[in-house]
């Protein structure tokens, strides 16, 4: 798992958590925001009724309604990047990311607009009699590049468990142990079973489920959100204040909070926000493709509230609930994963300035930082070390109070330990201790804060089971569509098989190597699709364009 892990991590490095990245991702949602006369904002008040059926045709072509081609996208991207994607971009860059995450929605309700239409209006029948679109089908019979599209399909199928199974899985499973002390396999296998029942319905039964369980489900996440809301509303001021202040600086150091730079936050808040929202991502036109209407612009009209529902609404109230609480720069009492544990040569301590300066250096990869990983041993004595020479850093904080186990929390361990390049080198060796946290474990922790207490963790499980369960509903039936783009509609029941089966895995495989892959797969699939909504933009300006002249002309017959 380390090694994988580390080789998801170089790869995100020259893909989603490189410097260009992000610039590509918002420059181009900003530029069709100047190109098309800022859609999102003109065509909000249209596309809400578009949404409630206003302009319905009962003759139209498709498998679902308006707003079931809603719910169902919504479900793809509601989800984890919500309640654990918003606490992980805080956790990385502060609140500063929480900006960039708005800033990502706002050029993004563009961007999904555009994709949406163009997918809608090269869409297909498929043998079947359903209804098959998304981008690569634009790129495909517009764009006559074959090869384009087939590199999107097969980055689809890998983004769909990379985006909405594997982490949705994985999120679920951690936030029923921590709550209900439920075994992950357990978890896993129980939704496993109810995910097949669910995916083998195809988009119909997909629509009839979202259409019912994602308002419920935002019903009752936003009840247990405002209930910490307005238990701490005499920190909702600075909470805003800090997030707008911190915007083009990068977030100050907060409790055992570092800190972290301008680019480090802006990149981190991108990356979620894309995670979180999809926009440009190519996912939510291949749902949208299936909506009964002749009048594709129309379609990309409902699209446009995506983004502001799912990030500018949701995310936003769980980004409140984190930093009015105050836990996100708290160390709690957690046990660490590998993969955010890291030994370094050297005793540091968060009180002594220049610790913190070189630490705060380090965790954001400046240059010029002196920390370098121990290697050496470290004897332990009924789980307490009694060597020194290093420091242990673990989720970008000093850890404190640390004690080794084996296997378990409940057989301390003595002996020596093996460090080589900061990690330790023997499996079963369990960490625990204070730390920073982040993911789901934060998010629960601050619903913990409100008038509901302790029971608020409750609202986090019940509402994460949803959202994410959802989600992987959803980008089951993306994954399909490529699939049937790519071999025909018999390699689909292979592919929904094996999908059900990478949902019971991630139940039990470690936390942060599911979200570094998450976001090596969510750029694999966009880059394609930016170059392909950019190659034909003056096609959607037009496209737009006739739209309104059928719509004024409708008005007057």
């Amino acid at each position: 798992m380390d090694v994988l892990h580390d080789f998801f991590k170089l790869l995100d490095g020259f893909l989603g958590g490189a410097a260009w990245f992000p610039y590509v991702l918002l420059g181009t949602g900003a530029f069709f925001t100047i190109y098309l006369k800022f859609p999102q904002i003109r065509y909000f008040k249209h596309a809400w009724k578009v949404v409630t059926g206003k302009f319905d045709k009962a003759d139209a072509e498709g498998d679902t309604t308006h707003f079931q081609a809603l719910t169902t996208a919504l479900s793809g991207t509601v989800g984890t990047g919500n309640i654990g994607g918003v606490a992980f971009a805080i956790f990385l860059g502060g609140p500063a990311a929480l900006f960039w995450m708005w800033a990502t929605a706002f050029f993004g309700m563009t961007t999904k607009f555009v994709e949406v239409t163009l997918s809608h209006k090269y869409r297909e029948k498929t043998a079947d009699g359903t209804m098959a679109g998304g981008p690569m089908y634009y790129m495909d019979k517009r764009l006559n590049m074959k090869w384009l599209a087939v590199a999107f399909a097969v980055a689809t199928v890998i983004s769909s468990f990379g985006t909405g199974n594997l982490p949705q899985s994985n999120a679920i499973a951690s936030a029923m142990e921590a709550t209900f002390g439920f075994e992950p396999w357990i978890v896993g296998a129980v939704l496993a079973v109810m995910l097949g029942l669910v995916i083998l319905g195809g988009i119909t039964r997909i629509a009839a489920v979202t259409s019912r369980v994602v308002p419920f489900m935002a019903v009752v996440y936003l009840v247990g959100a405002f209930a910490v809301i307005f238990a701490n509303v005499e920190n909702i001021g600075p909470a805003f204040a800090s997030v707008f202040a911190d915007a083009f600086t990068g977030s100050a150091a907060a409790g055992g909070f570092l800190g972290a730079t301008f680019a480090y936050a802006f990149n981190r808040g991108v990356n979620r926000g894309l995670f979180s929202n999809e926009a440009g991502q190519g996912s939510a036109p291949i749902a949208h493709a299936s909506a009964k209407t002749d009048e594709p612009v129309s379609e990309g009209m409902v699209s446009i509230l995506e983004p502001f529902i799912d990030t500018i609404i949701i995310c936003t109230i769980t980004g409140l609930v984190i930093l009015s609480s105050g836990v996100w720069s708290e160390k709690h009492e957690n046990i660490f994963d590998r993969s955010d544990m890291y030994f370094v040569a050297g005793e540091y301590t968060q009180d002594n300035v220049d610790d913190s300066k070189n630490m705060f250096m380090y965790l954001n990869k400046i240059e010029g930082n002196t920390v370098e990983p121990f290697n050496g041993e470290i004897n332990v004595v009924a789980g307490s070390a009694v060597t020194g020479g290093y420091t242990l850093i673990n989720s970008r904080s000093f850890a404190e109070e640390v004690r080794y186990y084996v296997s378990s929390t409940e057989d301390p361990f003595t002996g020596t330990l093996s460090i080589i390049d900061g990690t330790i080198k023997r499996d079963n060796i369990v960490v625990q201790g204070k730390s920073l946290i982040h993911s789901v474990d934060l998010t629960t922790k601050a619903f913990t804060k409100g008038f509901l207490g302790s029971y608020g963790q409750y609202i986090v499980s019940i509402g994460l089971l949803l959202f994410a369960f959802s989600t992987a509903i959803a980008w089951s039936y993306y994954g399909d569509r490529a699939m049937t783009y790519l071999l025909g509609p018999a390699s689909v029941m292979p592919y929904r098989v094996v999908y059900v089966f990478g949902f019971l895995w991630a139940a039990v495989s470690d936390t942060t190597l599911v979200w570094t892959l998450s976001a090596v797969a969510i750029v694999v699939m966009t880059l394609p699709n930016l170059f392909g909504i950019l190659m034909l933009r003056k096609e959607m300006k037009d496209s737009v364009a006739d739209y309104w002249k059928k719509v004024e002309k409708a008005k007057t017959e």
